[in-house]
């Protein structure tokens, strides 16, 4: 079951479209990501309460384990207390 879907904090579909899914433009998807991250801290400090009670799943529909959205939101919320 999902409780909640914080679809404010996804990529711009222009972001997205860019990615493509191509590893080789991943630390540059991160930096451009993070940097759209940075006007929605309200809505990431949501998500840090809510992960300090308990499991936070982040989903995404890439095939590719290492390299999508959720593994670099996932960074960010680390990284950014």
């Amino acid at each position: 079951m999902i409780d909640e879907w914080a679809k404010e904090v996804a990529p711009s579909t222009d972001l997205r479209q860019w990615f493509g899914h191509d590893p080789a433009r991943w630390s540059e998807f991160k930096r451009k990501y993070f940097e759209e991250l940075r006007g929605k801290e309200a809505l990431l400090e949501k998500l840090r309460v809510d992960a300090g009670k308990g499991l936070v799943t982040l989903l995404y529909s890439a095939k590719d384990e290492d390299h999508n959205q959720a593994i670099a939101l996932k960074e960010y919320l680390e990284k950014r207390p």
